[in-house]
């Protein structure tokens, strides 16, 4: 991985360098809404329970290339390294770069790595979804197995790091990771600004009140909050509350970052602790404006309403942020005390539709008590 030091400063500036560098790599996913979504998310779920008026634009990364957000950090970190003076000169492209990953940012990498000619090492659970293991090594990289957990993940690649020479590129706890994840959250602010131009002509645009983004690592929900730095906008963050997998929202609240997860929630991309930089960002920057979490039962309802209502394939990590917005009362009641009466227009990240269709019939079959 290309030194931090190197990195360029966290900040919008940096997401929008990001933004041009990658550009030519990435698609320019779209943002939907859905009048349905909108209707449910501002009716009270009970009798008494809050009736926050709410506006939903779904930003589409479950159509980015690899099907899910992780394709933008991995083409920056990638570009950020063959940058690096005297990488290639050092036989950088035959080490190769490595990471850990459940899935999505495993062939995020494998895929940056094919299209720059860089071998690509991915050590990868082997409980991981059978879709992105097979979807990783079709993009020519070697996966390595490992346990599920962050440690058993990190223990593995450290070996072969020893071995190889190899640079890793992780997930998510990185500069250059995080500034390309965020470029996400400037097309979502341009996009709405759009609909909303074309759905009002000659009206002034008012953009965003906020974006609620999924949080396993950290690196997009970090990266998204410093393309809304400056702006007014507020970002938010979610999480499964399965088996401790919200240990960002516990964290936050306690003020100490929890460093280990063990937890086996549907949402298998969140599995992950918070990393150290996207902390920085989230909690001591206080560019995250609160965490929430959900249960497993309202990600499966929540999924169930896209696929249904929307027609989209969206992996159970994905629905996690619309899960909140439907479901969390505490969410809901901040909502309708910020917002008042004028509502608030919400971008939501539907970070990815990795997820097949055997999956599909497990989740909507059975839920886990």
């Amino acid at each position: 991985m290309a030194d931090p030091a190197t990195s360029l400063p966290l900040t919008r500036s940096s997401v929008e360098a990001a933004h041009a560098l990658i550009k030519p790599h990435i698609h320019l996913t779209p943002v939907l809404t859905n009048s349905t979504l909108d209707a449910l998310a501002s009716t009270p779920t009970a009798p008494g329970a809050a009736a926050p008026k709410l506006r939903l634009f779904f930003k589409c990364e479950n159509l980015q290339r690899i099907g899910a957000f992780k394709a933008r950090g991995a083409f920056h970190a990638v570009k950020r390294l063959l940058a690096e003076p005297g990488f290639l000169e050092n036989g950088g492209a035959e080490k190769g770069v490595i990471t850990h990953s459940s899935g999505n940012h495993a062939q995020a990498l494998a895929l940056a790595a094919k299209e720059h000619n860089i071998k690509a090492r991915i050590v990868m659970p082997s409980i991981s979804v059978p879709q992105k293991i097979a979807a990783t090594q079709g993009y020519g990289a070697e996966v390595i197995f490992s346990g599920s957990t962050s440690v058993e993940r990190e223990a593995v690649t450290a070996k072969v790091i020893a071995e190889t020479g190899a640079r890793l590129v992780p997930p998510y706890d990185h500069p250059d990771i995080m500034l390309g994840q965020g470029t996400m959250g400037l097309e979502l602010q341009e996009q709405v600004r759009e609909l909303q131009a074309a759905a009002k002509p000659g009206t002034a645009l008012k953009g965003l009140n906020a974006i609620i983004t999924p949080c396993g690592g950290g690196g997009m929900l970090s990266g998204v909050a410093l393309s809304c730095e400056g702006t007014g906008i507020k970002v938010f963050g979610s999480e499964p509350s399965f088996e401790g997998a919200d240990d960002a929202k516990r964290g936050y609240e306690s003020g100490q970052r929890v460093e280990s997860v063990k937890t086996l929630t549907i949402a298998d991309g969140l599995r992950t602790p918070l990393g150290k930089a996207p902390w920085s960002v989230i909690f001591e920057r206080k560019l995250v404006s609160g965490m929430y979490s959900v249960t497993e039962e309202q990600i499966v309802a929540a999924m169930r309403l896209v696929f249904e209502r929307m027609k989209l394939v969206v992996e159970p990590s994905a629905c996690v942020p619309l899960a909140v917005v439907l479901f969390d009362e505490d969410f809901r009641r901040m909502v309708e005390r910020e917002a008042g009466e004028e509502g608030w227009d919400l971008g939501i990240v539907f970070s990815g539709g990795n997820v097949g269709a055997d999956a599909l019939g497990r989740h909507f079959g059975v839920v886990k008590e």
